[in-house]
């Protein structure tokens, strides 16, 4: 489970990882609740609820994976705003168990199922979430720490302790160790005698060989997304907004030392109702996008940022030059081999993985799905292999 958050209150408007920066003070927090208890509903609001225009220290634009802890975070401190563009997760079995995992994925529609269905431009279909807690909220709850590797080739001066106090904060909330079953263990077992060693055991760190991985699905199946998360935040400090689209980011021109700029001020949302609303930063403030892969570039473009002539084309206006806004987008290229069992099999999502030296990673799940007919069910184990770029 992994997402980006973007701020761009500097210069060059661009892309930055935010994860130690925005956690470092993660491990002096208080505990949150008990795991389970969505407590930070209390500070969840429709957006309709929302006045037309108010001030906060911090916008968060993005309630997914990245945009919980971070607001939680932030508002230890801040006045925050958080801004979902779908509902919550609470109370939706397809959601919280492992055995909803399909039909939450396959339940997709135009306007506010949590999972949105979408084509890329080669033609491969996907899903992202569209719900408080983002793609963790849909996901198959596999937990692993990245690569070294990653922070090595990043280009960002990370400090490593900071980083691991934040996966420790995250751990110790929402992940959980698996009880191997029938398919996991088969996995486990196939995958060491085809040669991916050497076994790892249980471990949440990336290593090279098979290993158990953690999962944001507890011992009773019942899933822990990032919005578990905002249970750290300060509630007098912080406001969700849910069913709240951002439009654009709001830029004003300033001019520093260095040079005339845009400055994000505030941005633009729209409620259920189709009611517009202004939310706007204090001076010192700030706006960050942590909106996804796809979201985050999808409002800087909307916002006037990006590559002059692809915005012209679509008659926005250029509040600033960047050619690299929505360019350079890759994904894991992902192969899949499912079965028909004649004996049944448990649900089990993703648990084991098998992690080789050229950097594919295999995985499998085992789910009961319709076949026939709704009355007639089989159990279909599948095997994935992903391949990092």
């Amino acid at each position: 489970m992994a997402a980006t958050p973007i701020r761009f209150r500097l210069p060059y408007i661009a892309v930055l990882v935010l994860f130690s920066a925005v956690f470092s003070h993660a491990a002096s927090q208080p505990p949150p609740p008990q795991q389970g208890d969505p407590s930070y509903l209390k500070f969840v609001f429709n957006a309709t609820e929302l006045p037309s225009e108010d001030y906060y220290d911090y916008i968060v634009v993005g309630g997914g994976t990245a945009g919980c802890p971070l607001a939680a975070t932030l508002s230890q401190s801040y006045r925050v705003l958080l801004l979902e563009r779908g509902g919550v997760s609470y109370g939706a079995p397809n959601l919280m168990t492992q055995e909803g995992f399909l039909a939450a994925l396959t339940e997709v529609d135009t306007f506010d199922s949590p999972a949105q269905g979408f084509t890329s431009e080669d033609g491969v279909p996907n899903a992202r979430g569209r719900v408080l807690g983002g793609s963790s909220a849909i996901n198959a709850g596999f937990y692993s720490r990245a690569d070294p590797e990653f922070y090595q080739k990043s280009g960002v001066n990370w400090d490593l302790r900071d980083v691991n106090q934040s996966y420790e904060w995250v751990e110790s909330a929402i992940v959980f160790r698996p009880e191997l079953k029938n398919w996991q263990s088969a996995i486990r077992d196939g995958l060491l005698e085809a040669g991916v060693d050497p076994y790892n055991e249980f471990s949440l760190d990336h290593l090279v060989g098979t290993k158990i991985g953690g999962s944001t699905f507890d011992a009773s199946g019942r899933r822990h997304s990032s919005a578990d998360l905002l249970n750290y935040a300060k509630p007098t400090n912080i406001r969700v907004a849910v069913y709240a689209s951002v439009e654009r980011v709001l830029l004003a021109s300033t001019m520093p030392h260095s040079g005339p700029r845009q400055t994000a001020i505030g941005v633009v949302y729209r409620d259920r109702l189709g009611k517009y609303h202004h939310a706007m930063v204090r001076e010192h403030g700030e706006v960050m996008l942590s909106a996804g892969a796809l979201g985050s570039p999808q409002l800087l473009l909307l916002s006037g940022i990006g590559p002059r002539p692809y915005l012209s084309s679509w008659g926005i206006p250029v509040a600033y030059h960047h050619p690299y806004v929505g360019q350079y987008l890759y994904d894991n290229p992902r192969n899949g081999i499912s079965i028909v069992t004649p004996i049944p099999l448990e649900h089990s999502l993703i648990q084991v993985v098998g992690i080789t030296e050229v950097g594919a990673y295999l995985e499998a799940a085992s789910n009961v799905i319709p076949f026939g007919s709704l009355s007639q069910k089989r159990f279909q184990p599948s095997l994935h292999s992903f391949v990092s770029a």
